[in-house]
């Protein structure tokens, strides 16, 4: 008789969780906003709604479509191609805030570097997998080359938008799945030599960036310019206290944080559910964290190890770094707070890597 496949529950209901506090918090920390813009109903809460159900859809769909049909190679190579497409098509597209980073396509927006984030994934599975069916080493050359290859190809062309923080993102997600597969700390230390000079460069050489790093260094030497965004948001935090000022009370949302519904949804958390509501949040991604290596363990084949082990790390990375420029450890960088942050691309991205993590997770 054939075993019933049974997903993590554990996960499921985290991700549930994690989707219905994102929604909250949109909705209170874009209620100023929404305000003057007039109408009823929050314009940022129903797109943000339409793209949550989208993506349980989405993740429904993918939870029941066997993860091992992402191991086919013209699958792989299909997805890696589409991408590159898209990457490029989009520095041709329409200019948004000094950047090209969008298609708009009817009133709606897709980011084409939150979908590379579904092919460079599987793409580095796939090879990694193919080095355990060899018997290689992870260090092995016809592996390595072809995961730097396409993550640096991914990488520069999302550089050219300009987006440094979603490069990055690709840049360590690679790094920590080849390092799981058995990379070597020699050759690990010896790539981020090599890519922390590259980084300050990128960094050094941007006027923005450059004031942003030098406000992170020294926030107050500038406090309504380049430090005005770190200061506000530890304000924000400094002020919910243990308890928090109570959901829909944040004062920094009235127009003092910058995007508090998007790249700072993180403090608004803290100011409105206070330390207890920010470490809850934190537990969460833990959870997401542990269930996510846990699915990957006890995956039937290395493909689908390599994919959930990849695929969590991508969401637990990202967090990490939204969080971190929250609370002014990091340099100022607009990266989402995955299920948090208002962005149907982002949204909808984050549920289907959920539904994968959930099929691989039936198999285990």
């Amino acid at each position: 008789m054939a075993r019933k496949l049974v997903y993590d529950r554990v996960l499921f209901t985290t991700v549930v969780l994690l989707c219905g506090l994102g929604l909250v918090m949109v909705y209170s920390a874009s209620a100023a906003m929404a305000r003057s813009r007039g109408g009823v109903v929050s314009p940022f809460l129903v797109k943000q709604a339409v793209a949550a159900a989208i993506g349980f859809v989405a993740m429904a769909i993918v939870m029941h479509v066997d993860y091992r049909r992402l191991r086919d190679r013209r699958v792989v190579y299909s997805l890696v191609a589409a991408m590159v497409l898209l990457l490029v098509a989009v520095l041709f597209g329409p200019q948004w805030n000094a950047t090209r980073r969008w298609f708009f396509v009817g009133g709606i927006s897709i980011q084409p570097s939150e979908l590379a984030k579904l092919a460079l994934v599987p793409f580095l599975a796939f090879f990694l997998d193919r080095r355990d069916e060899a018997g290689a080493p992870a260090n092995r050359r016809d592996v390595l080359l072809p995961a730097a290859l396409v993550t640096g190809l991914f990488s520069g062309l999302i550089l050219l938008q300009p987006d440094l923080g979603t490069a990055v993102l690709l840049a360590a997600t690679a790094a920590t799945m080849l390092f799981l597969a058995g990379l070597s700390w020699r050759l690990v230390g010896a790539g981020l030599a090599a890519a922390l000079p590259v980084l300050y460069l990128l960094v050094i050489s941007v006027p923005y960036r450059r004031a942003r790093l030098f406000a992170f260094l020294d926030p107050d030497k500038d406090p309504l310019g380049s430090g005005f965004q770190a200061l506000q948001s530890l304000i924000a935090v400094g002020s919910g206290g243990v308890m928090g000022l109570g959901p829909g009370n944040s004062i920094q949302k009235l127009y003092f944080l910058p995007h508090p519904q998007s790249d700072f949804i993180y403090a608004i958390v803290a100011e409105e559910l206070g330390l207890i509501g920010a470490l809850v949040v934190v537990a969460l991604f833990g959870v997401v964290l542990w269930r996510g290596l846990r699915a990957g363990l006890r995956a039937p084949d290395p493909f689908g190890r390599y994919l959930a082990w990849g695929f969590t790390s991508m969401l637990v990375i990202q967090a990490l770094i939204n969080i971190s420029v929250a609370v002014a450890l990091l340099p100022t960088k607009g990266i989402p707070l995955p299920f948090l942050s208002y962005g149907g691309s982002s949204l909808v991205v984050t549920m289907v890597i959920c539904g994968v993590l959930l099929n691989v997770s039936q198999n285990g």
